[in-house]
């Protein structure tokens, strides 16, 4: 009896969970997505991640914890798609070109209208009065100005950039760009009008 006791209670220990942590944050991502922090209630962040409220806070902690965590993700994500796409292999107007081709792609993800930045969308406004959403877009805006710099730096090092250059101020501008699309994405704007937006601003940086 002592040994089925164990056994069953080591089959208990060793069940995998009922969810999927990665798969539940990506749904309460898109619920954040849709209707922003403030507007997005816990029924609804149920709904989207599949997990009654019990669940829901031990696996990520209250609304805010979760969110904080899908702000993290998403940045994560963001950034390892430009990082990508600012690959050294190819020349810098087309290195430009396909950054921000891969964050229209983002913006333009999901059913419906298109989502726009996720940070832009929904963090923007709480940062005001949440130091730790203020904290998270200053170090996501201050990642993408040193990726930017770093291959700004690079094509100048290989003669593709005028030697009076300044990368990091070329850097910040492109980070900037990358805004004014993430705005017009929510204000209606075609993913080809953005495009040629950005081909126009890479023209002006790269020239």
């Amino acid at each position: 009896m002592v040994q089925n006791i164990s056994e069953t209670d080591s089959k208990r220990r060793g069940r995998p969970r009922a969810y999927d942590p990665h798969t539940a944050l990506l749904g309460a991502m898109d619920a954040f997505w849709k209707s922003g922090y403030s507007g997005t209630s816990l029924d609804e962040l149920s709904a989207a991640t599949g997990m009654n409220r019990p669940s829901l806070y031990a696996a990520f902690g209250d609304k805010r914890e979760l969110y904080l965590k899908a702000l993290a993700h998403y940045w994560e994500m963001s950034l390892a798609v430009m990082r990508e796409d600012l690959a050294e292999d190819r020349p810098l107007p087309d290195s430009l070109m396909r950054a921000y081709e891969g964050a229209l792609a983002i913006y333009f993800s999901g059913d419906g209208r298109p989502r726009g930045c996720f940070v832009v969308g929904t963090a923007v406004t709480e940062a005001f009065e949440d130091a730790a959403i203020r904290d998270s877009l200053m170090r996501g805006f201050l990642a993408f100005d040193s990726d930017f710099a770093a291959r700004f730096r690079a094509a100048q090092e290989k003669g593709e950039l005028r030697k009076e250059a300044d990368p990091a101020a070329l850097a910040t501008l492109a980070t900037a760009v990358m805004h004014t699309i993430a705005i017009r994405t929510r204000s209606g704007a075609t993913r080809a009008e953005l495009e040629a937006f950005a081909r126009k601003a890479v023209g002006a940086m790269c020239g």
